[in-house]
């Protein structure tokens, strides 16, 4: 029987386990990502485990996400980073540069290779027909010191494309459909691998903006094949002789199966506040905008920004919308002003920033309150834009311009021009965006580290009984931009977890700090509901909590990363025996767990006791951890496992 695309990466890279849905394998890591958001904690923890230098094929350090310098931390931060990469033969591409994924896609992304990155974007590597996926900083750091990558094998989701895009409908709109179709848990445990004749007028960037919003439907990864058109991309980039074809075999089969007719879309939008809450354009037409922005990871190509401008091109936009243009790289700056499209833009009255990710990590940018944003970023969490009470719409770079032009929602496609014709170029402005290659030879010895940057936390082996109340009952869908924020407020402490451990679910309850620093030894429990956890990579959302004493989550569902994440700063993520159970505990019950060593199946799924002592009664909750895992939640964390191997 034939392989699909996804198979034969998986099957190339395997190191053990056996590739059968549900079981745990290990993969080989072929390159790694780290942004400057989460990549602080990957170098303090490659610190910690005494590393000397990285075993990967490529890894890499980019400084994208907190470029705003406001004060000395930052910039410390990104000094520490480059000494980092340094000491440990990292790539280094420093601030302004650009966005990681799509620079990384340009420079080091190769069909057939896995990538592993500790931003949760980093399945945009798909795109190439590489198996990319984000995960928790700390099992990157494992990745660079040459351990395996271990996932749950997944089944595979086959999405057919057939068609062609028609007139002011672009590759936005299509994950937006699998967004519309599927919502934000329809990945969960599955690749989705995107087949058909209608990837033949679909570029290599437009597959990276469906790519990178695989992160949006909880999928593990996104894959796509590698055929002319990434042969061209990588042609373009004068990196042709890498490129290899990857294609599935004839005959070959799927799991699962959707399938989409690019005709038959039209413009779409996804409404406040999740990626999933998906209508036609039409359906949310005239309300007023005062905000429209342009770029982010997952709308990052030259031909995202160029079809803007020639859609706005002599005209202007309205004086009550800010008009936000963040280009992803200098090259795609240097681009867009060697083709002239940069002029048209600032004719227009948009607003140039540098490039990086600023507003979609809430890097500035804030929209005004209670007024509408439309952005062409993955995600519309709440909070997430640095407005609390925020109303972000996600959308094609077509949407957002033309909206921008009429100062309200529209349909592109009612805007009274014909759609530009765009034509990729044959030849492009090559603009070196890294360090030179990492030495092969042991760095500095030393790393440069600023006031605010500060050793890891050390976390204390699992006790057999633990106790303690639940300090926050949560409903479904909370994500990790609510229980740790980014923005230009939070995020500069990411390199120190006492400091940012105070905003620890600051958007769901601004007293929950407080009031987890009385349990900060004894203990505490989390309660969430479905899918908890979804979004961002970012571990400081289970070292945080983990660090103010929670012990346990209990919830009806995790997201695939956050899971990883909590058992790897040791924290017990179990679910409900039955739905039921949820609705009988209220914050402040005091639960009590006890005899772990002994109720604990290693060998299979199990359930244990915990007793609601709050309410005289118990209930039964279920693991389903890995002897793997469940060493590491023993250890206190997965980095006291690594330390004990000396790696």
């Amino acid at each position: 029987m034939g392989k699909n695309v996804t198979q034969k990466l998986l099957e190339s890279h395997l190191l053990e386990g056996k590739m059968v849905q549900g079981e745990e394998i290990g993969i080989k890591i072929d390159q790694t990502l780290c942004q400057d958001a989460t990549g602080t904690m990957v170098m303090l923890e490659l610190e910690a485990m005494n590393l000397k230098r990285a075993k990967t094929e490529v890894s890499c350090q980019y400084i994208d996400h907190n470029i705003v310098q406001n004060d000395f931390k930052n910039p410390d931060d990104h000094l520490f980073l480059l000494s980092a990469a340094q000491k440990f033969g990292l790539w280094f591409s420093k601030a302004g540069n650009g966005v990681s994924h799509p620079v990384h896609m340009e420079r080091f992304g190769k069909p057939g290779k896995t990538l592993l990155g500790s931003d949760s974007h980093t399945c945009a590597g798909g795109s190439l027909g590489m198996l990319a996926m984000g995960t928790g900083g700390l099992e990157v750091a494992l990745a660079i010191s040459g351990e395996p990558f271990y996932v749950t094998m997944p089944s595979v989701m086959g999405v057919r494309l057939e068609g062609k895009l028609p007139d002011w409908v672009s590759a936005k709109d299509v994950v937006l459909e699998m967004l519309r179709r599927h919502d934000v848990v329809g990945g969960v445990g599955k690749i989705i691998e995107y087949y058909g004749s209608g990837l033949d007028a679909l570029s290599a960037m437009d597959r990276h903006v469906i790519a990178n919003m695989g992160a949006e439907l909880g999928a593990t990864a996104s894959v796509f094949p590698s055929d002319k058109e990434i042969k061209r991309f990588m042609k373009l980039h004068n990196r042709g002789d890498e490129w290899s074809e990857l294609r599935a075999d004839p005959g070959c089969t799927y799991d699962l199966h959707d399938e989409i007719d690019l005709s038959k879309l039209e413009p779409l939008i996804a409404c406040p506040s999740s990626p999933g809450n998906v209508v036609p354009v039409r359906e949310v037409a005239n309300k007023p905008i005062f905000q429209s922005m342009i770029g982010s990871s997952a709308n990052p190509g030259l031909r995202d920004f160029a079809i803007a401008a020639m859609i706005i091109d002599e005209q202007k936009s309205q004086d009550h919308v800010s008009l936000d243009i963040n280009p992803t790289s200098r090259q795609i700056l240097e681009n867009l002003t060697s083709l002239g499209y940069l002029s048209s833009l600032i004719r227009a009255g948009a607003r140039i920033h540098q490039a990086g990710c600023n507003g979609c990590i809430g890097m500035g940018q804030a929209p005004a309150t209670g007024k509408i944003s439309l952005r062409t970023n993955p995600r519309n969490f709440p909070g997430r834009s640095g407005t609390k009470e925020d109303q972000v719409y996600l959308c094609s770079p077509e949407t957002a311009v033309a909206s921008a032009m009429e100062g309200k929602i529209v349909d592109p496609r009612d805007l009274k021009m014909d759609y530009p014709v765009y034509k990729e170029p044959e030849k492009i402005y090559q603009i070196d965006e890294l360090t030179p290659p990492p030495s092969q030879k042991e760095g500095k010895k030393k790393l440069v580290m600023g006031p605010n940057i500060r050793p890891l936390p050390k976390f204390d082996k699992l006790k057999d009984c633990i106790a303690g109340p639940v300090l926050l009952k949560m409903g479904n869908n909370v994500s990790t931009d609510e229980i740790l924020p980014a923005g230009a407020k939070v995020l500069p402490f990411r390199s120190n977890i006492p400091e940012i451990s105070k905003f620890t679910f600051a958007q769901i309850d601004e007293t929950y700090y407080d009031r987890a620093m009385q349990y900060k030894d004894a203990g505490s429990f989390l309660v969430g509901g479905s899918n908890y956890g979804q979004g961002s990579s970012r571990e400081h959302a289970a070292i945080s909590p983990r660090y103010l004493g929670v012990k346990a989550v209990i919830a009806l569902s995790y997201a695939r990363i956050h899971r990883k994440n909590l058992i790897n700063f040791g924290i017990l993520a179990l679910t409900f025996s039955n739905i039921s159970d949820y609705d009988e505990i209220d914050q402040g019950d005091l639960l009590e767990i006890s005899d772990i060593s002994k109720n604990f199946d290693l060998k299979k799924r199990a359930e244990i006791k915990v007793t609601n002592k709050s309410k005289n009664k118990s209930f039964m909750a279920t693991h389903n951890f890995t002897s793997r895992e469940m060493k590491s939640i023993k250890a206190g964390s997965l980095i006291n496992v690594a330390m004990e191997k000396h790696l």
